[in-house]
């Protein structure tokens, strides 16, 4: 591996594997200096996909949360395609009595919510930027129902979903993420969502990621 040596004020590769905490200059570091992850972008390997996991869900304290999911906005293949999941989810939810959370955008209003899967009069909605803990009572509202677990569906992965899954975390809630419940318009986005999601500092101990035919109750 390279790195900028402050013993020598050069770049040396290092090998702690064969050489022990040694450092040893590198003839052909030309240019390196003026390198960034930019110029290395179409070197770096993309990691494995992670595996998804089963998850058995306690209603009386879990919460599912229905994020950013307006006409405006969710009007691109990848969103629509997963209305009909957040919906057989959803269905599930509510035969189980759980908490039920909306949000939306600073624009939205609760008519504009997919009518497939609209909140009920009962159902609290915040609004809020992408993350919906901010300056919202949503942190309120799990609270007094004794909420430890949210399940976290919506647009855009991330947006919405990656930065209001990352509050909830450092929040202390359990995370779960049902990958075929969220979505982006670019599908890297969802990628680098799902990777961030497990291997953040901030997230990786309290989120799983799913998908709806591995959620129990």
């Amino acid at each position: 591996m390279r790195y900028y040596c402050p013993k020598c004020d050069e770049w040396c590769e290092y090998d702690s594997d064969n050489y022990g905490d040694y450092w040893f200059q590198s003839d052909n570091h030309a240019g390196i200096e003026d390198q960034t992850i930019i110029d290395e972008w179409e070197t770096i390997p993309t990691p494995p996909p992670p595996e998804l996991k089963s998850v058995v869900i306690a209603p009386e304290t879990s919460a599912l949360l229905i994020l950013d999911m307006e006409t405006s906005i969710c009007n691109n293949p990848r969103c629509l395609a997963s209305i009909s999941k957040i919906n057989d989810l959803l269905t599930i939810v509510r035969r189980e009595g759980m908490l039920i959370v909306y949000s939306l955008t600073h624009t939205g209003y609760p008519a504009d919510i997919i009518r497939q899967i609209a909140p009920t009069p009962d159902d609290p909605i915040v609004r809020s930027n992408v993350d919906k803990f901010y300056k919202t009572n949503l942190n309120k509202i799990l609270q007094e129902d004794g909420i430890k677990t949210v399940i976290i569906t919506g647009y855009a992965a991330n947006g919405a979903v990656l930065h209001t899954a990352t509050s909830a975390s450092f929040r202390g809630y359990n995370v779960i993420i049902p990958v075929d419940c969220m979505s982006a318009r670019d599908p890297f986005a969802e990628l680098y969502t799902s990777w961030h999601m497990l291997n953040s500092p901030g997230t990786r101990n309290r989120a799983i990621l799913t998908k709806v035919s591995l959620i129990n109750f």
